[in-house]
């Protein structure tokens, strides 16, 4: 993997309202390869997609030596920055984190505020320090990304996830990833949080340029692209069986 943080970082400043980072969640390195050879500046692992290629569910099933190892055969296929999505951290402390994924090759994290098992979230202050606890851990040598979940979670207010996201800004990371905000709050969320806003784009909703538009400076595609490749090889699998 060529292509280190600080270049990954400053592909999320300075661009176009409608043309926002696109980085595409590839589950293996063959679909890594695809993507890159495609011609997208960088990558993003999805934790749910590697799970499922794993033959695991979401939600900090996957071993961590698995999806560790993962991302490294990710990360050694292509020529581009590569950041891993990996959860709440698996309960790893943070300096093994850290030491993890840039073992992996890894650029940047996304770390979600919601806690395994049982999906609930995490106290706001403690998720900070956690977040401040890998930052001093990395320095600057990964991008972090902060996942808020309160969207997710049934908080539908989006002064919870401001809240939240300048405490996570406060705690040194460098984008906010605001999960299942309504695309009408992604321009309050990037002005009231002061960092790069990560939107998720899912099936029937806004194209990454209109997310663009709306506020985001990234745009990823969690496990979707590997569901969409997954309906192509069932389509194949009843081709076959027709003959």
């Amino acid at each position: 993997m060529t292509g280190g943080v600080e270049e990954f970082r400053a592909l999320h400043h300075g661009r176009q309202a409608a043309d926002p980072l696109v980085l595409p969640g590839p589950w293996d390195a063959a679909s890594a390869r695809v993507f890159a050879d495609a011609g997208f500046a960088a990558l993003a692992t999805p934790s749910a997609g590697i799970a499922k290629a794993l033959g695991y569910g979401d939600g900090e099933a996957t071993p961590v030596a698995e999806m560790f190892a993962a991302i490294t055969r990710i990360t050694r296929a292509v020529d581009v920055p590569v950041t891993a999505d990996v959860e709440a951290g698996y309960g790893l402390p943070p300096r093994e984190l850290v030491e993890r994924l840039l073992a992996a090759g890894a650029v940047g994290c996304n770390l979600e505020d919601t806690l395994h098992p049982g999906k609930t979230l995490r106290d706001a202050e403690e998720q900070a320090e956690f977040l401040a606890e890998v930052r001093a851990e990395a320095g600057d040598r990964l991008f972090i990304n902060a996942r808020v979940d309160t969207f997710v979670r049934g908080v539908a207010d989006p002064g919870a996830a401001v809240e939240r996201g300048r405490l996570y800004a406060g705690a040194g990371a460098d984008g906010v990833y605001p999960i299942g905000a309504p695309p009408e709050h992604l321009g309050l969320l990037a002005e009231e949080i002061g960092l790069p806003v990560n939107a998720l784009a899912v099936p029937g909703g806004p194209g990454p340029g209109e997310l663009g538009r709306l506020g985001a400076s990234r745009i990823t595609f969690g496990g979707g692209l590997l569901e969409r490749t997954l309906r192509g090889v069932g389509e194949l699998a009843r081709e076959l069986r027709r003959g």
